[in-house]
């Protein structure tokens, strides 16, 4: 087959152990997923349902690199996450059985244009322009489900030039991992290659040219990422 132009390049994430890459094929995101969080948004915690927004593979940026400071925004915001792997096909399954089709964990950065968002979310318009940024959806290497263990008290954090910004447990997540893989899964069929962002606690906050971010999970390999100059 030949191309107009170049296609690009696979998006793929290191796994922890192993010589081959994870191939990502979409990003998922949830929103609004530790209490706190969505208190510090301005909204009450909704049991209801999960809801997701996305952010296209071509977003992916690897941990350790710099990005520049995204055009169009004044108010550019870190969100430590983390992020499901999906290994197996998921259709319509059960909480029982939705453990199964992850094959790992990661750390990630949902970077956010949040005055676009805000004002998009005002308008009742969709939130692309201030989540689906470029080199926003940033991965660490994946650990494997089974040597994750299970998910309860971890520690998940992050700090900006050494100043811790947030702080919480993996346990305050308000939708868990089995629920939302099988919530999400009776609208799409999930795939191997499909990531899944769960959502970030509390103490979401801007960033300017020159920072330096890091975060961690309890068992996960650390995440980093430095903010460049504008383009």
């Amino acid at each position: 087959m030949r191309y107009l132009f170049d296609p690009p390049e696979i998006a793929a994430v290191p796994v922890i152990g192993e010589g081959s890459l994870f191939p990502v094929r979409r990003i998922f995101c949830v929103g609004r997923n530790y209490a706190a969080h969505a208190a510090e948004m301005g909204f009450e915690v909704d049991r209801e349902a999960p809801f997701y927004f996305t952010k296209s593979a071509q977003a992916l940026q690897a941990t350790g690199t710099t990005i520049p400071y995204p055009p169009g925004t004044e108010d550019f915001h870190h969100e430590m996450e983390l992020v499901l792997a999906i290994g197996a096909p998921a259709f319509r399954v059960e909480r029982a059985a939705a453990m199964n089709a992850i094959y790992g964990y990661c750390c990630g950065l949902d970077m956010t244009r949040r005055d676009l968002q805000i004002a998009s979310r005002q308008k009742q318009r969709p939130w692309d322009l201030g989540k689906d940024v470029e080199g926003s959806a940033v991965m660490a290497p994946i650990t494997r489900s089974d040597d994750f263990g299970v998910i309860g008290e971890q520690c998940i954090h992050l700090e900006v030039n050494g100043t811790p910004r947030q702080d919480a447990r993996l346990s305050e997540l308000i939708w868990k991992v089995d629920e939302i893989v099988s919530h999400l899964s009776g609208f799409y069929h999930l795939r191997p290659g499909d990531l899944i962002m769960s959502g970030t606690p509390a103490g979401v906050g801007p960033v300017n040219p020159g920072d330096r971010i890091t975060g961690g999970i309890d068992g996960l390999s650390d995440i980093a990422l430095t903010i460049g100059d504008p383009d």
